[in-house]
């Protein structure tokens, strides 16, 4: 008869929660913070705290092979986040969620499902270095 060997070992292991946890934004009121995130990234995804969009382009992100940064922001700095996001690129209106490609604002949720399903998005993120295969 087989006996039970007990295995008292302990792992040292993270939850998925915690190694999924968004960046830390500190800025210093000159949104320098804010850029050096955009441009250390080769995507990102920004969005408020529990968004259900932000969610839906990171699994999609996440299904083709991208780990993508995830910037959470609180809704009291939205304004400011949102006010250096245009400043970055050049004026543009960002909203949220945004996703920014190679440094560059890509687009929202609409933007990422529409050029993943014309197939034209993962030759996107080879070119900026967030796939290899």
């Amino acid at each position: 008869m087989q006996g039970t060997i007990s295995c008292a070992r302990n792992y040292n292991m993270t939850t998925v929660g915690e190694s999924l946890r968004p960046l830390p934004l500190k800025t210093q009121g000159n949104g320098e913070s804010v850029r050096m995130v955009v441009e250390e990234n080769a995507v990102i995804v920004i969005g408020r705290r529990g968004c259900c969009m932000c969610h839906v382009v990171r699994r999609l992100l996440l299904g083709l092979g991208v780990n993508p940064a995830v910037l959470e922001i609180e809704e009291e700095r939205e304004e400011e986040v949102l006010r250096e996001l245009e400043r970055i690129g050049g004026g543009d209106t960002v909203k949220l969620p945004a996703v920014y490609v190679g440094g560059r604002l890509f687009g929202g949720l609409d933007r990422v499902m529409a050029t993943h399903i014309s197939g034209e998005l993962v030759p996107i993120l080879k070119e900026v270095g967030a796939l290899w295969l």
